[in-house]
Protein backbone atom coordinates (compact mmCIF):
# COMPACT_ATOMS: atom_id res chain seq x y z
CA UNK A 1 0.00 0.00 0.00
CA UNK A 2 1.34 3.36 -0.73
CA UNK A 3 1.42 6.51 1.61
CA UNK A 4 -1.89 7.87 0.14
CA UNK A 5 -3.95 4.78 1.73
CA UNK A 6 -2.69 5.28 5.16
CA UNK A 7 -5.65 4.53 7.41
CA UNK A 8 -7.12 2.57 5.17
CA UNK A 9 -5.43 -0.84 5.63
CA UNK A 10 -8.37 -2.82 6.51
CA UNK A 11 -9.64 -1.77 2.83
CA UNK A 12 -7.02 -4.87 1.73
CA UNK A 13 -9.86 -7.30 3.80
CA UNK A 14 -13.17 -8.79 2.93
CA UNK A 15 -15.90 -6.80 4.82
CA UNK A 16 -17.16 -9.10 7.95
CA UNK A 17 -13.71 -10.28 8.34
CA UNK A 18 -13.55 -11.23 11.92
CA UNK A 19 -10.50 -10.85 14.32
CA UNK A 20 -9.30 -12.32 17.38
CA UNK A 21 -10.25 -9.86 20.21
CA UNK A 22 -7.24 -12.01 22.09
CA UNK A 23 -4.86 -10.99 19.30
CA UNK A 24 -6.44 -7.19 19.24
CA UNK A 25 -6.08 -6.26 22.56
CA UNK A 26 -2.36 -7.14 22.82
CA UNK A 27 -1.95 -5.70 18.90
CA UNK A 28 -3.65 -2.32 20.30
CA UNK A 29 -1.26 -2.55 23.97
CA UNK A 30 2.25 -3.30 21.95
CA UNK A 31 1.35 -0.66 19.42
CA UNK A 32 2.56 2.97 19.85
CA UNK A 33 1.23 5.98 17.94
CA UNK A 34 -0.93 3.78 15.68
CA UNK A 35 2.24 1.44 14.67
CA UNK A 36 4.02 -1.43 15.36
CA UNK A 37 7.13 -2.95 14.61
CA UNK A 38 7.03 -6.24 12.22
CA UNK A 39 9.38 -8.08 15.16
CA UNK A 40 6.73 -6.86 17.35
CA UNK A 41 3.41 -8.95 15.17
CA UNK A 42 5.91 -11.70 14.95
CA UNK A 43 6.59 -12.26 19.18
CA UNK A 44 2.77 -11.92 19.37
CA UNK A 45 2.12 -14.51 17.20
CA UNK A 46 4.28 -16.86 19.13
CA UNK A 47 3.25 -15.92 22.45
CA UNK A 48 -0.72 -16.60 21.30
CA UNK A 49 0.51 -19.35 18.90
CA UNK A 50 -1.44 -17.57 15.94
CA UNK A 51 -0.34 -17.52 12.69
CA UNK A 52 2.01 -13.91 12.23
CA UNK A 53 -0.52 -12.98 9.33
CA UNK A 54 -3.17 -13.27 11.65
CA UNK A 55 -1.33 -10.60 13.82
CA UNK A 56 -0.94 -8.54 10.23
CA UNK A 57 -4.84 -8.62 9.43
CA UNK A 58 -5.50 -7.58 12.94
CA UNK A 59 -3.03 -4.71 12.46
CA UNK A 60 -4.66 -3.80 9.29
CA UNK A 61 -8.47 -3.86 10.54
CA UNK A 62 -7.43 -1.77 13.77
CA UNK A 63 -6.13 0.74 10.90
CA UNK A 64 -2.43 0.03 12.66
CA UNK A 65 0.63 0.44 10.42
CA UNK A 66 3.41 -2.05 10.30
CA UNK A 67 6.76 -0.74 10.43
CA UNK A 68 10.40 -1.91 10.45
CA UNK A 69 9.36 -4.52 8.00
CA UNK A 70 11.86 -7.21 8.63
CA UNK A 71 12.23 -7.95 5.19
CA UNK A 72 12.86 -4.28 4.57
CA UNK A 73 10.20 -4.18 1.87
CA UNK A 74 7.71 -1.15 3.84
CA UNK A 75 7.21 0.25 6.97
CA UNK A 76 10.96 2.02 7.73
CA UNK A 77 11.08 6.14 8.53
CA UNK A 78 13.89 6.50 6.69
CA UNK A 79 13.38 5.25 3.25
CA UNK A 80 14.82 5.98 -0.20
CA UNK A 81 13.36 8.13 -2.55
CA UNK A 82 11.65 5.16 -4.72
CA UNK A 83 9.70 3.57 -1.76
CA UNK A 84 12.08 0.82 -0.82
CA UNK A 85 14.60 -0.15 1.63
CA UNK A 86 15.47 -3.03 -0.29
CA UNK A 87 17.69 -3.20 -3.43
CA UNK A 88 17.97 -5.58 -6.63
CA UNK A 89 20.81 -7.59 -5.54
CA UNK A 90 23.64 -8.21 -8.58
CA UNK A 91 22.58 -12.00 -8.89
CA UNK A 92 21.29 -14.61 -6.78
CA UNK A 93 22.39 -17.98 -5.70
CA UNK A 94 21.23 -20.82 -7.66
CA UNK A 95 20.08 -22.10 -4.17
CA UNK A 96 17.87 -19.65 -3.20
CA UNK A 97 16.27 -18.29 -6.50
CA UNK A 98 15.20 -22.25 -6.40
CA UNK A 99 13.92 -21.79 -2.80
CA UNK A 100 12.12 -18.81 -3.80
CA UNK A 101 10.26 -20.04 -7.13
CA UNK A 102 9.59 -23.35 -5.45
CA UNK A 103 7.79 -21.61 -2.87
CA UNK A 104 6.16 -18.42 -5.16
CA UNK A 105 2.06 -18.75 -5.67
CA UNK A 106 1.08 -17.03 -8.83
CA UNK A 107 4.14 -14.77 -8.13
CA UNK A 108 4.03 -14.12 -4.49
CA UNK A 109 5.54 -15.11 -1.16
CA UNK A 110 4.42 -14.95 1.91
CA UNK A 111 6.44 -13.07 5.03
CA UNK A 112 6.64 -16.57 6.65
CA UNK A 113 7.53 -18.34 3.82
CA UNK A 114 10.53 -15.95 3.23
CA UNK A 115 11.26 -16.48 6.57
CA UNK A 116 11.53 -19.90 6.90
CA UNK A 117 13.84 -20.24 3.46
CA UNK A 118 15.89 -17.50 5.23
CA UNK A 119 16.37 -20.14 8.29
CA UNK A 120 16.72 -23.32 5.99
CA UNK A 121 19.13 -21.73 4.12
CA UNK A 122 21.37 -20.02 6.79
CA UNK A 123 20.82 -16.46 5.05
CA UNK A 124 19.47 -13.12 6.50
CA UNK A 125 15.86 -12.56 6.30
CA UNK A 126 16.65 -9.23 4.42
CA UNK A 127 19.28 -11.52 1.90
CA UNK A 128 16.26 -13.28 0.63
CA UNK A 129 14.07 -10.26 0.40
CA UNK A 130 16.62 -9.07 -2.03
CA UNK A 131 17.08 -12.06 -3.77
CA UNK A 132 13.29 -11.27 -4.18
CA UNK A 133 13.18 -8.52 -5.28
CA UNK A 134 16.06 -9.50 -7.58
CA UNK A 135 13.80 -11.78 -9.28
Amino acid sequence: MTHEDAGKYSAKHRSGTIINEQVAKMVREKSLGGKIACATCEKISKELGVKVSEVGITADLLEIKIKKCQLGLFGYDKKPSHGKYIQAADSVSEKMKCAIEEAAENGAVTCTTLWSIADRLGAKRKDVSTACETL
